[in-house]
């Protein structure tokens, strides 16, 4: 008996691609072809690459949510605010914390409020749909159109809470037991979940995702994000500031690195502020938009008494 395996694959140009490889050879030949779908290109405020857009086309073909990860600073949450523009579709922000419980995605039940109507006499106690309130993921599932669902920062809360959202983000279905009623998603959501890697994601969860890890922009694709925020820079500032800047996130030892949205701001300082790039080379004026940690503002000066730096 000959078993041959289905290959599943997502190319950003055709779709999904199914693939039963042949026995003689291994040669592939093409099951399937193009699922329909918006494809996604970036926005004038938002840059990408081809590996990202890929990422996220392959989301939206597959119909599975995409973990993006990377670190803090490099356009995970802008992410899902460009995918809802270019896609024209309404955006749902779930931001998670250390406290977030998958249950509050859902619906709330407020038995406090309830309570206090029943001792004041406000409203009807015995309608419970009063007081349930919809979540994030509650709202997303309940809306008439499709949505971009972000659940951003999963990895703030406890290590359980992604393997509790498996079978909804699965089934795209929950049941309001206090009211015995089932929500079903009328369309899938896009949903995009980021994480700044601070702490590993269930096994069962990344099997259920697309992933990307969007790396730190380098100097060039530095340029054009801030020429997006500052489309009247002067060149000369621009290009010391970009260097200055990665000069810095290469100091060792540094604890925080500084981030894109960091130097976009570092960069709208110097330019209200009228420094010049001679001031920018002898020195690096208004640190502080820069580094946020006293240890990393010690060990700079530590680094320029030494002559390392410049």
């Amino acid at each position: 008996m000959i078993v041959r395996t289905l290959q599943e694959t997502c190319e950003p140009s055709r779709g999904l691609i199914l693939r039963w490889p042949h026995s003689p050879g291994m040669k592939e030949e093409v099951i399937s072809t193009t699922l329909p779908f918006r494809k996604f290109t970036g926005t004038t405020g938002y840059l990408t690459n081809d590996s990202l857009e890929a990422a996220v086309n392959c989301a939206l073909a597959l119909e599975k949510p995409l973990l993006v990860k990377g670190e803090p600073g490099t356009g995970k949450t802008l992410l899902a605010q460009a995918v809802a523009e270019s896609l024209e579709l309404p955006l749902i922000h779930w931001p998670v914390k250390s406290t977030t419980r998958a249950q509050d995605g859902l619906y709330v039940y407020d038995t406090v409020q309830r309570l206090y109507d029943a001792r004041f006499g406000d409203g009807d106690v015995k309608d419970i749909k009063r007081y349930i309130k919809l979540g994030p993921l509650g709202r997303s599932f309940s809306s008439p159109t499709r949505v971009v669902l972000l659940i951003d920062e999963v990895d703030k809360a406890d290590l359980e809470f992604p393997n509790d959202l498996l079978h909804e983000l699965d089934k795209m279905r929950f049941f309001i037991n206090e009211t015995n009623e089932e929500i079903v998603a009328a369309q899938r959501p896009v949903v995009i979940i980021t994480s700044n890697n601070e702490k590993e994601l269930p096994d069962a969860f990344l099997r259920r995702c697309v992933f990307h890890f969007i790396d730190f922009p380098d100097q060039e694709l530095m340029k054009r994000i801030v020429r997006v925020h500052h489309p009247r820079i002067d060149d000369a500032l621009i290009d010391q500031a970009v260097v200055a800047f990665y000069e810095l996130r290469t100091v060792p030892r540094i604890r925080k690195r500084p981030s894109t949205s960091e130097l976009v701001d570092w960069i709208s300082v110097l330019m209200q502020s009228g420094v010049g790039t001679d001031r920018l080379i002898r020195e690096l004026p208004f640190l502080g938009v820069l580094l946020k940690k006293e240890q990393d503002v010690e060990l700079l000066a530590a680094v320029k008494k030494s002559g390392i730096r410049r």
